[in-house]
C-alpha cells in the first residue's frame, strides 16, 4: 500500500478503535455494541480493494484484540475483520465510485451479519460461550440495526477521506490521452491544422501568383526586343 494509504488507514482504525472502547462501549445498549470499528474497515476497503481491505481489517482487528479490555483470543477479531475487509473490497467498482448508496449499506448489513456469525463461530471453536448466553439472534438484529444506524454518518466520511489518497495510474493515463485528443482536435479545428492549411493555401496562391506575374513581365519584354530588332532589320 501508499505510504499516505498507511498513514490514512492507521489515523483512521485508531480513533474509531478508542471511540468505540471508550464511548460506544459504555452506552449499555441491549445486544451488541454498535461496531465503528467495522464500519471504518468497510469504508476502507470500498475505495482500496480487497486486497487493501484485508490488510486494513487484519491490522484494525489485530489493535482490538491487544487493546484493553479485550476478553478474547488474539487474532480472533484480526481473522473477522481481514475477512470481511477482503469481501467488502470485492464490490469496488472499476471506477472506484459506487453511483448510489444501495450497494455500501447492503454491504454494512452483511458485514454485520457475516462478522457476527464468524465471530460467534471463531469463538465457539476455541470455547467462547458468550453468544450463547446473550442470544446468538439478538445478536444479529442489534448489530446490523446498530451498524445501519450508524454507518451513514461514518461510512460516507471515510471513503471521502480515502479517495483523497486513492491514486489510479489508469485514470491519470485516461486524463493525459483526453488532454491530448483535445490538444489534437483544437488543431484539427477552424483555429489549429485547418486554419493553418487555409493559411498555407493562401501562402501558396500568392507565390504562384507571383512567380506568374514575373514570367508574364518577363515574356513581353523579350518578345518586344526581337520585334524591334526586326523593324530595325
Amino acid at each position: 500500500m501508499h505510504p499516505n494509504r498507511i498513514l490514512l488507514s492507521l489515523a483512521l482504525v485508531v480513533v474509531a478503535l478508542v471511540v468505540q472502547v471508550s464511548v460506544l462501549a459504555r452506552l449499555q445498549l441491549p445486544g451488541a455494541v454498535p461496531d465503528l470499528l467495522l464500519l471504518t474497515v468497510l469504508g476502507l476497503a470500498l475505495v482500496y480493494g480487497h486486497t487493501g481491505g484485508a490488510l486494513v481489517g487484519f491490522a484494525a482487528g489485530l489493535l482490538a484484540d491487544l487493546a484493553p479490555p479485550a476478553d478474547h483470543a488474539v487474532g480472533r477479531y484480526a481473522l473477522v475483520l481481514c475477512v470481511v475487509g477482503y469481501a467488502a473490497g470485492l464490490t469496488r467498482p472499476e471506477n472506484g465510485q459506487h453511483r448510489s448508496a444501495t450497494v455500501p449499506m447492503l454491504v454494512v448489513a452483511g458485514a454485520a451479519l457475516s462478522s457476527t456469525l464468524l465471530y460467534a463461530g471463531v469463538g465457539a471453536l476455541v470455547g467462547d460461550t458468550a453468544a450463547r448466553h446473550v442470544g446468538l439472534g439478538l445478536l444479529l438484529t442489534t448489530a446490523t440495526v446498530y451498524d445501519l444506524l450508524l454507518a451513514p454518518f461514518t461510512v460516507p466520511v471515510v471513503m471521502a477521506l480515502a479517495r483523497r489518497t486513492a491514486h489510479d495510474p489508469l485514470a491519470d493515463t485516461a486524463g493525459s490521452a483526453g488532454d491530448g485528443a483535445r490538444t489534437y482536435g483544437g488543431l484539427l479545428g477552424s483555429g489549429g491544422l485547418g486554419g493553418l492549411r487555409g493559411r498555407t493555401g493562401r501562402l501558396g496562391g500568392r507565390a504562384g501568383a507571383a512567380r506568374r506575374g514575373g514570367l508574364t513581365a518577363r515574356v513581353p519584354r523579350s518578345g518586344t526586343g526581337r520585334i524591334k530588332g526586326v523593324k530595325r532589320l
